[in-house]
């Protein structure tokens, strides 16, 4: 576990302090009027003291303060005539938003792509959206806070016997999960826990119901969107181990699980709470 921790850290670190990659057209040039085309970016901002700096956002955004801004993308469209009225100086998105935004650069847009799926992308994100935002000095800070309040909840686990297993269920028909690639498996490891899907090596992916069963979870891990309460009582979830025990737990916010933001640190948390009992 400390092995796993000391690794992890230093690779997110490296990630942080790096020169950030993703975002080196926009170098030494603060933009004033930001979209965010991801609830996570808008997170990023306003946890910087730029969410003054967002004209609109994505369509998931929940933070209060962007109540009033204009929701302009989501996963599976980007409004490009509505950003481009905005007169953005930078739209932020992800890169599997890279074909809805081709009409965003025909219209002049800067668009700024960042990768979402592992652990040390919620620290690169930060130092490029504090680089777009002419805010770096804050976002280094950001990202030391992190880093010290995830190393304290990890500390937690130090007294667990054993480490349960943890499935998330992303869906229930077909199962979809997060893999071992994915950031979420990195929260359930600092958590003290092991990824029941490490066999799937994709970030994110459909599981066989076969490998379920065979996996026995210890526990699941979902949220109210999944109704997974419905499908409880039908194969393969009524002969888990988990659902016998009531060892199915709905995380309330999703963000802190399902998010890779700066709220992370809080879904470590929520993990720890849930785990300790299985684990000591």
């Amino acid at each position: 576990m400390k092995g796993f921790w000391v690794v992890l850290l230093a690779l997110t670190l490296l990630a942080a302090c790096a020169s950030p990659r993703r975002a080196e057209n926009a170098a030494g040039t603060k933009r004033s009027r930001i979209v965010a085309m991801m609830p996570f970016v808008a997170d990023d901002l306003y946890a910087i003291g730029a969410g003054s700096q967002l004209v609109a956002v994505s369509s998931f955004t929940d933070d209060p303060r962007a109540r009033a801004l204009p929701r302009v993308a989501d996963f599976t469209s980007v409004d490009a005539e509505r950003i481009v009225e905005l007169h953005p100086d930078v739209a932020i998105g992800i890169t599997s938003q890279a074909r809805l935004v081709d009409p965003l650069r025909r219209a002049g847009i800067d668009v700024v792509l960042l990768h979402d799926d592992a652990f040390s992308d919620i620290f690169t994100n930060l130092q490029a959206v504090g680089a777009l935002s002419g805010r770096r000095t804050e976002a280094a800070a950001a990202i030391a806070q992190l880093a010290r309040t995830t190393t304290q909840l990890h500390a937690r686990t130090r007294s667990f016997v054993r480490k349960p297993s943890v499935f998330v269920v992303l869906g229930s028909g077909p199962i979809w999960t997060a893999g071992s690639a994915s950031y979420i498996a990195s929260l359930i490891a600092l958590a003290g826990g092991v990824n029941a899907a490490a066999d799937l090596h994709a970030a994110y992916g459909q599981y066989s119901a076969e490998a379920l069963l065979r996996a026995q979870p210890d526990v699941l891990v979902t949220d109210s969107a999944i109704r997974l309460d419905a499908a409880i009582d039908r194969e393969p979830w009524r002969s888990l181990r988990a659902v016998h025990l009531h060892h199915v737990y709905t995380v309330v916010p999703t963000a802190i699980i399902e998010r890779p933001g700066p709220q992370y640190n809080e879904g470590i948390r929520w993990l720890v709470e849930r785990l300790t009992p299985l684990a000591t």
